[in-house]
């Protein structure tokens, strides 16, 4: 998902779902923060590297693939940007490593995503924020998993874009050509995007998430068709503008459960009738083909026009001073603070869930309820979060 539809999306998401300005851009503050809160800035804070909810560049090229660092790998992407849609699906081939790997899957309206939403209830906008990152990341990332893995990742030739005709009425397609240069820039008008290099290694840190395809499955304008190895070569069709508007009128509705408007959340949900007046201009802009700075200003111009207020850029450091200011036992109360909470909370219940499936590619889980906390610090601070504790957002 582009960070465009992460801040600025989320920030109208949040006031179409009766949120005021300040909520809203509190809420979409934390939105943002999932692909910046990295062990780095962690390390940089004082803040508990555990809490990570991304990994730098730097950070994946130095990062293990032995069973630990594959383990760190997973608990990071599958908690909050490859959320798994089934981890009991039945798998009629592979064996136990690939069924493993194939049941962390992403996907939208999954149980994961429930527990997410309902593990942000009453929690304030910092939880809400996260939430509807991994949730709007559910549709962006669609058939990706968020562990290494080159049979369920890698992309291959036969991988092409569908471009409206003239008219609009019908579909072309266009092979679709990567290359692996980082510096360049995605070429969207001759189809040239870029990706990760081949790596046959199947956990190969290259083979992480979409890293195969790049970053054109985040682009809400794009449309493609693919034969991955885990659907039998079968071709897969990825509709981005149509799951996209999903996603914003699902991250509608779900923020009003979380408001408590709508009872508990349920998945294939969507608030259209919010949305409704506003269609042809959200549309609009995930239909638009145009570079990452084009989305960030039509986003922002519809979220300034719902609100009638400024929305400055993402700022890392706006919350940084009231942490480090903060007293050792008062710091969960800032800003920062809660949202560490969030981070941890998500996280240890993802990894709690594919452990209690069976599945051990996300690490060891314990059930803090029966085994306590094995010494296990960073997760103290969670008693009285996960018992109520926090601002209700």
């Amino acid at each position: 998902m582009e960070r465009s539809f992460h801040y600025f999306g989320t920030y109208a998401a949040a006031l179409l779902a009766g949120y005021e300005h300040e909520e809203s851009l509190e809420i979409c503050y934390s939105a943002f923060l999932v692909d910046m809160c990295s062990k780095a800035f962690l390390k940089r804070i004082g803040g508990p590297v555990s809490a990570a909810t991304t990994q730098l560049h730097g950070e994946m090229a130095s990062a293990r693939t032995d069973p630990v660092g594959l383990a760190d790998i997973t608990r990071i992407w599958s908690s909050f940007h490859f959320l798994p849609y089934d981890l009991y699906a039945r798998v009629g081939k592979g064996g136990r490593r690939y069924r493993n790997k194939y049941r962390m899957l992403c996907g939208p309206n999954g149980d994961l995503l429930v527990d997410t939403v309902n593990l942000a209830q009453g929690k304030g906008p910092q939880a809400t924020g996260l939430a509807m990152h991994v949730l709007a990341d559910t549709w962006a990332h669609r058939y990706f998993v968020g562990t290494p893995s080159l049979v369920i990742n890698n992309t291959n030739r036969f991988f092409v874009e569908l471009l409206p005709a003239e008219g609009g009425i019908d579909f072309v397609e266009r092979p679709v050509k990567f290359r692996h240069n980082p510096t360049a820039p995605d070429d969207l008008d001759a189809g040239i995007y870029t990706n990760t290099v081949f790596q046959p290694s199947e956990n190969a840190v290259m083979n992480l998430g979409h890293g195969r395809c790049g970053h054109l499955p985040d682009y809400s304008f794009i449309r493609y068709r693919y034969v991955p190895a885990w659907n039998d070569y079968e071709e897969v069709l990825k509709d981005n503008p149509a799951e996209y508007y999903r996603a914003f009128c699902q991250m509608v509705y779900a923020m009003k459960c979380l408001r408590g408007e709508c009872g508990p959340f349920k998945t294939n949900t969507y608030d259209t009738d919010a949305v409704a007046p506003y269609e042809q201009t959200i549309r609009g802009i995930l239909e638009k083909r145009q570079p990452p700075e084009g989305a960030i200003r039509d986003w922002r111009a519809f979220g300034q026009h719902l609100s009638g207020y400024a929305i400055d850029d993402f700022d890392l450091d706006a919350h940084v001073q009231e942490y480090l200011d903060a007293p050792a036992d008062g710091r969960d109360e800032t800003y920062l603070g809660k949202f560490i909470l969030a981070a941890l909370a998500q996280k240890g219940m993802v990894v709690n869930r594919v452990w209690s499936s069976g599945n051990p590619l996300a690490g060891r889980s314990i059930d803090y309820d029966e085994s306590g906390f094995a010494g296990i610090k960073d997760y103290l601070p969670l008693v009285g979060y996960l018992g109520g504790g926090g601002d209700r957002g």
